[in-house]
């Protein structure tokens, strides 16, 4: 019997534009670079840099004094042009440091050498913390939760158990299967570097079936490894999701409310642990990642290596350019990511995807927004992966009823979309809970009005 969940959707991957696509670097770097200062969960970075500041490459530039935060560095030498307000893909505009880049060539992924002959033996787990806090590691697979919080020692929430996230449910993007196929050591060693600072004695890789080279390569290269252990899970949307994860590795079913590591388990992206491994081994902090250019709007997927702080624009027209059937823009994935307004909107540290969609591709009903009214058909419940009754939620949003959304468990909601995916009234039934949690984060002083 697959491994699996209870729950989910099937939707087209549509990986094939772009996962025959190796990793390359950049053509050319952009004129200006914005490097946001929220790119994590958790208190915003103040910028520790002035106005036409020199700054070196890998450079300190935003830090924060709150304890889940995430330092900020430069990517690129250069001149601090500004500090002013950027477009950010979900808080609107925040702060950033604007950077003139002074370097004539873009980074090159990195290289494998100092990856191969490594030894965790050579590191303790204090060591390995140390590295991840400095180097500003977050949860690279959209969240962006601290990786230095999560992994650091809990003596309330002791890890036993790790699990790596190589599942990318998400349809189109595939980054992280070009950094399992071609920064194989510096991700094997990014995840022992993990285990050893969390403490956690075994750990799993769940990768879906539908990666078979990444599955052969990975298990030809764990077989000799005892606390490592690759466990092959059914496709289905959305497998990679925290709690679904741990239920179809595991067998584990995380109470509603609760987190992995009130379990005993901590979960961890693939992007993730390669950048572990560069901070660890090569002391570089978090300033570049490989993002998916794709979509059938984009005139050439691809895989690209990216500093953060990159114009979505400029990493489209490193790609050909949009076709002139392209309709929308997205920054993620098509049932998490979010649509851009402006194009100079910058890449962050969670910046996975950067998606080119068509009228097809986003489907005519709701490319013209042509919502039916609800028939109560029941298919969002069945689909739902925490087990809710979206509709309920959407209906007390709807209805400015947000003390009956709350009752209905609206902060459950992990927003997967499948709901939105499967109705067939075409409601963005996620996007009204999207927008009933923002209200109560608000009227709660949870976030700015």
């Amino acid at each position: 019997m697959k491994k699996t969940f209870k729950g989910g959707i099937h939707p087209p991957d549509n990986k094939d534009l772009s996962k025959d696509c190796p990793i390359t670097g950049l053509i050319k770097l952009p004129g200006q670079i914005s490097v946001l200062m929220s790119q994590h969960i958790g208190a915003i970075c103040k910028p520790v840099v002035k106005k036409r500041q020199e700054v070196e490459k890998g450079e300190l530039i935003g830090d924060s004094e709150a304890f889940v935060s995430a330092k900020v560095h430069s990517p690129v030498s250069g001149t601090i042009k500004d500090i002013n307000l950027r477009s950010h893909p979900v808080l609107g505009r925040v702060q950033a440091v604007v950077i003139e880049p002074s370097e004539a060539e873009p980074a090159c992924p990195p290289e494998q050498n100092s990856f191969a002959d490594f030894s965790e033996d050579d590191y303790t787990p204090e060591q390995i913390n140390e590295k991840i806090a400095e180097a500003g590691i977050v949860g690279m697979g959209g969240a962006g939760f601290p990786t230095g919080v999560k992994v650091g020692p809990n003596p309330k929430m002791p890890k036993e158990t790790m699990i790596v996230n190589a599942c990318e449910c998400e349809p189109y993007i595939t980054c992280d299967y070009r950094v399992m196929l071609e920064w194989t050591d510096q991700f094997l060693a990014g995840i022992k570097l993990l285990r050893k600072a969390s403490g956690c004695r075994k750990c799993y890789i769940g990768i879906e079936n539908n990666k078979p080279e990444a599955i052969k390569l990975l298990r030809e290269r764990t077989e000799n490894e005892e606390n490592i252990e690759l466990s092959v899970l059914e496709t289905k949307y959305p497998q990679g999701g925290e709690r679904q994860l741990v239920n179809s590795v595991l067998g584990k079913v995380i109470p509603t409310g609760k987190i992995p590591p009130m379990v005993g388990v901590m979960v961890c992206n693939v992007s993730t642990a390669a950048a572990v491994a560069e901070a660890v081994i090569d002391s570089a902090p978090l300033t570049h990642r490989a993002v998916t250019v794709t979509g059938k709007g984009v005139q050439k997927p691809a895989n690209l290596y990216v500093p953060t702080g990159t114009p979505t624009e400029h990493l489209i027209e490193q790609c050909g350019g949009l076709k002139e059937e392209a309709v929308k823009v997205v920054l993620g994935g098509p049932m998490t990511g979010f649509s851009v307004g402006e194009l100079q909107t910058p890449t962050t540290k969670t910046t996975g995807c950067v998606l080119c969609l068509t009228k097809e591709e986003v489907g005519e009903a709701k490319y013209l927004f042509r919502q039916t009214p609800c028939i109560r058909c029941g298919r969002c419940l069945s689909v739902c992966p925490e087990k809710l009754n979206p509709t309920k939620i959407a209906h007390a949003v709807k209805a400015d009823r947000l003390d009956l959304a709350e009752k209905h468990n609206i902060s459950a909601c992990m927003e997967c979309g499948s709901c939105s995916y499967i109705c067939p009234a075409n409601i963005e039934v996620t996007g009204y809970i999207k927008t009933g949690k923002i209200r109560i984060a608000r009227a709660n002083k949870d976030m700015p009005a």
